[in-house]
């Protein structure tokens, strides 16, 4: 790869990493929001009794998790449908940028209230507001940039999946690093959100740097006269009654289809899996102890991330199956396999099925192949969607795919919690 297209393939790198870098912070930082969502009665409960116990948390605190969740998702999937629709009658550069820039904003708005005292009710709303926020405008990035790439040879929306899988992966390092340090937990958040700063920072200046690269200049001027070319084109087949052509782009719109839904249920099954059941899973191996402080964030929150991000990097060297097997929509499928591994595992606590899987060798080896496959199967998806359409019709087919991405991380929370039910 020439250093030009190198540029290119960094700079798309640097957007996917800021598309999910701020809803992972907030994620790593869960124990920060709730150890401020405590009231002054559970706090006097915990302070003269030794006893832990849902009880002695406050009513915030305990449903934190879950309206988290629903703030996060419901705005990702309203926004990114908004996106598929609205992304002609708004500028390319206006939604990227004025995106990134407004998730920054929050970024430093959230690093600031570290250290501004609250109380647990303005707080929780201020949080939940700011999870509105960066998923709204995360939607729109994510959407705009799938369809940037979607002018560019398929390659290219590798970076994409690639910094998004990064992103996953730094910040479940930091939470690793932050129980080794025995660090304050104010002052671990303060630092990962002047982290998180810093990358929006880094990828605002990436964009910037974009229009710049001749590489991409060439394939922007292509796609303006490809796409007035194509129309006259379509426009004279279909004036002429030539009945190949209407075969040929139902053949393409039915492509697409077919790879928007195997990425959404790729996704459904990823997240109605992860992290709602390996969450709970428990180390069979020592009672207390490091290994079993460890087991979680090593095992399941950076194991996960670093093959999924080692599966969305591969499609940059090797992209199989094709874009019109069977084969890729058909080992989608396949993975809801891993549902009932996981639940067979050492889930706790537990109802319905027995533990199968004792050793936590078993969990290990699920946790390396379900990620890997989800990182692999999903960024395939993304490249082919664009590459199924006429070169003026990738940007519209690259917003769609990201929008069943997004309906399939939506879908995929709302049955995580019949999943976990069923455990």
């Amino acid at each position: 790869m020439s250093r030009r297209y190198f540029a290119v393939w960094i700079v798309f790198f640097m957007l996917g990493l800021g598309t999910l870098l701020p809803w992972n912070f907030f994620m790593t930082a869960t124990k920060y929001f709730t150890s401020r969502l405590k009231d002054s009665v559970s706090t006097e409960i915990s302070a003269n009794e030794t006893r832990e116990g849902e009880e002695h948390r406050s009513v915030l605190e305990a449903k934190f998790n879950n309206v988290m969740t629903l703030c996060a998702m419901l705005p990702l999937l309203v926004c990114t449908c908004l996106n598929s629709f609205l992304y002609s009658l708004i500028s390319q550069r206006l939604r990227v940028l004025g995106s990134l820039l407004i998730i920054m904003f929050v970024f430093v708005v959230t690093a600031v209230l570290v250290k501004v005292p609250l109380e647990p009710l303005p707080f929780f709303s201020a949080t939940m507001v700011k999870i509105v926020i960066i998923n709204s405008f995360g939607a729109v990035l994510q959407g705009s940039l799938f369809g940037m790439a979607g002018f560019l040879p398929a390659s290219y929306t590798t970076p994409i999946m690639s910094g998004q899988g990064l992103a996953g992966t730094f910040a479940a390092f930091a939470m690793i690093c932050a129980i080794a340090s025995g660090s304050d937990l104010q002052d671990a958040a303060f630092g990962y959100f002047i982290t998180a700063c810093f990358v929006i920072f880094l990828s605002i200046l990436s964009y910037l740097l974009l229009p710049k690269l001749e590489f991409f200049q060439f394939y922007q001027l292509t796609k303006k006269k490809v796409k007035s070319d194509d129309e006259q084109n379509t426009f004279s087949l279909v004036s002429t009654g030539n009945q190949s052509h209407t075969l040929d782009s139902e053949r393409r719109c039915t492509g697409v289809w077919v790879l928007a839904l195997s990425v959404s249920f790729n996704f459904t099954i990823t997240i109605g899996t992860f992290p709602a059941i390996t969450a709970d899973t428990q180390s069979t191996l020592t009672k207390g102890g490091s290994w079993e402080l460890y087991f979680i964030p090593v095992c399941c929150f950076l194991l996960f991330n670093l093959c999924d991000w080692s599966g969305r990097s591969l499609t940059a060297f090797c992209m199989w199956p094709d874009k019109d097997s069977l084969i890729l929509p058909m080992s989608i499928v396949t993975r809801v396999v891993f549902v009932p591994l996981f639940m067979l595992c050492n889930v706790q606590p537990r109802l319905q099925l027995p533990v199968f899987f004792h050793h936590d060798a078993f969990f290990i080896v699920f946790m390396i192949l379900f990620a890997f496959s989800n990182g692999y199967l999903a960024s395939l998806c993304m490249c082919y969607g664009p590459k199924k359409v006429l070169p003026h019709e990738a940007e519209t087919a690259g917003a769609i795919m990201a929008f069943f991405l997004s309906l399939g991380l939506a879908s995929g929370a709302a049955v995580s919690f019949i999943f976990r039910a069923l455990v």
